[in-house]
């Protein structure tokens, strides 16, 4: 007996796996500073921690170690990287080149349906904003980012992004706790020019609003000098 023609059409219920729990518990911690910048850290004691096996805790911190979150040595423990105020600055030149052209292009593509999805993030936004929720609003941050790159077409430049940030996202999370409303406003401004189809003052606002963090991170650098690598303060 052949089966229901709605069973040949279904597609498996994809569920996370344990590595990728394990990544996101540490991934959040990183990010938040619970595991700060130096700190130690053993396969073994992660895998006692979380109750999992110790493989995917070894993908887990392969995975970490790629985005630049982890310093892996051979034979010696492996660490949280230290904050870099280089990889910062070249985080912050990749995303203003990628993202200045995907605004371009969605000043162009975008619809009456994704200005719909993006008016609901901005909305979330400006709640995680007026909670005070910096790890919340840090997240609904990079899906704005993230969908304004998707519904322009432009997936792939999230990737490209996502893979060169990880230095510049805790400097970032840092700057939220005097920040958020400026960032907050930065979004507002450029869905405005989005929606008005005005590339030029789309590039302009998100090359300003990735500008904001040559001025943060000197603050944050002189509050937290231990996070940071003895690499000089930029120009």
């Amino acid at each position: 007996m052949s089966e229901p023609a709605i069973l040949r059409t279904l597609e498996p219920i994809q569920r996370p796996s344990v590595a990728d729990s394990v990544f996101d518990e540490l991934h959040r911690q990183i990010l938040a500073l619970d595991l700060p910048p130096g700190a130690k850290m053993s396969e073994a004691d992660v895998a006692n921690a979380l109750g999992v096996s110790r493989q995917p805790v070894r993908d887990a911190f392969y995975r970490l170690s790629k985005l630049g979150f982890l310093t892996i040595r051979p034979q010696r423990a492996t660490t949280v990287s230290y904050l870099s105020e280089a990889a910062v600055m070249q985080a912050r030149f990749i995303r203003a080149a990628i993202e200045a052209e995907t605004v371009r292009v969605a000043c162009d593509k975008l619809r009456a349906g994704d200005f719909e999805a993006l008016d609901a993030l901005i909305e979330d936004q400006r709640r995680a904003v007026e909670a005070k929720e910096p790890l919340l609003f840090h997240r609904l941050d990079d899906q704005f980012h993230r969908e304004i790159c998707e519904r322009s077409g432009n997936g792939f430049a999230w990737e490209a992004i996502r893979e060169n940030k990880a230095h510049m996202d805790r400097v970032r999370f840092l700057s939220l706790s005097f920040a958020s409303n400026d960032a907050f406003g930065d979004h507002v401004k450029l869905l405005e020019a989005i929606r008005a189809r005005d590339p030029e003052t789309a590039m302009g606002v998100i090359r300003h609003h990735l500008g904001r963090i040559k001025q943060q991170i000197r603050r944050i650098r002189t509050e937290h000098e231990a996070f940071f690598e003895g690499d000089e303060l930029v120009d």
